[in-house]
């Protein structure tokens, strides 16, 4: 099918540019659908094309038609969207940020640990020990993705980091600071980053090596990626301190205490269970040119 639409997309941040299927094929192959239902997406979403339309209106016609068709394809794709539901403390973002360290690289983390700098005292969102040294990594959570982290934020963490480490009085010395962030980061404050080794965690940065690349690696999939669970059974979850959809595979009676019905429970954990062992058509194209 010929697909050569001049139709204007107005994204969240304002800007307008030009519709592209081949970028929504790409975000439809990480949801794990095969090359038939994407076709007949894409398919469903040029009909529904109008100029002027905005990002979010297309997300919402793709999500849609992945859900009506099998839900772990959803659930794959509202990834990014499910990471900006882990709020509002963004505790649960710590939490996840935590956990992709530890799976990924094997170290050990503690969340919300309170130290003494030489002036003040610093609450650590995660301390992170490898084995011949520290680091600390600040998060910075915000709803939406309009936001995006300026060089002020970088600043204020390396100032604090600083201030820690002429304080710091444990077994093995602290060398460097992390900021990971749910949304983006300004080109001033990637400058300042790289000049001083601050190490940056976004969805899209490192580019190639961001937070989407590490959950498609991993496997790790936040609670809020369920498309089975309400907004209301999400939060009640998230108050039991349940942030992976492993964990509430594994602390499954929390299921019942929820009020969610034994015919449903079976249907999310079949779901978690499809979502955290399935390869996406990236995976299986991989290596190949």
């Amino acid at each position: 099918m010929n697909r050569s639409f001049n139709i204007k997309v107005r994204k969240n941040s304002g800007e307008v540019v030009n519709f592209s299927f081949k970028k929504l094929k790409k975000s439809l192959n990480h949801s794990g659908a095969d090359e038939k239902t994407i076709e007949q997406i894409l398919n469903y979403i040029s009909i529904n094309l109008y100029d002027n339309i905005t990002s979010d209106e297309i997300y919402k016609l793709a999500f849609e038609k992945l859900r009506d068709i099998r839900s772990v394809f959803a659930s794959r794709y509202k990834l990014k969207k499910a990471i900006d539901e882990l709020g509002p403390s963004g505790f649960p973002f710590e939490r996840f940020i935590a956990t992709l360290i530890e799976k990924k690289f094997g170290y050990k983390t503690q969340i919300g640990v309170i130290v003494k700098g030489e002036c003040v005292e610093h609450e650590l969102d995660v301390l992170v020990e490898k084995p011949k040294k520290y680091f600390f990594i600040e998060c910075k959570f915000h709803s939406g993705d309009k936001y995006i982290s300026n060089v002020k934020v970088p600043l204020y963490i390396h100032s604090r980091y600083n201030d820690v480490k002429k304080n710091w009085k444990k077994d093995k010395p602290l060398t460097y600071v992390w900021i990971a962030t749910n949304t983006r980061f300004s080109e001033d404050a990637i400058q300042y980053a790289k000049c001083h080794n601050i190490r940056l965690l976004s969805w899209n940065y490192p580019k190639g090596d961001g937070i989407k690349e590490w959950i498609n690696e991993l496997k790790i999939y936040p609670l809020t990626s369920l498309t089975l669970l309400s907004e209301d059974e999400k939060n009640k979850l998230l108050e039991n301190d349940i942030v992976l959809c492993s964990e509430l595979k594994e602390n499954d009676y929390l299921i019942n205490k929820i009020g969610i019905s034994k015919s449903r429970k079976q249907r999310i954990l079949d779901e978690i269970q499809e979502l955290c062992n399935h390869k996406n058509n990236l995976d299986e194209n991989k290596g190949k040119s």
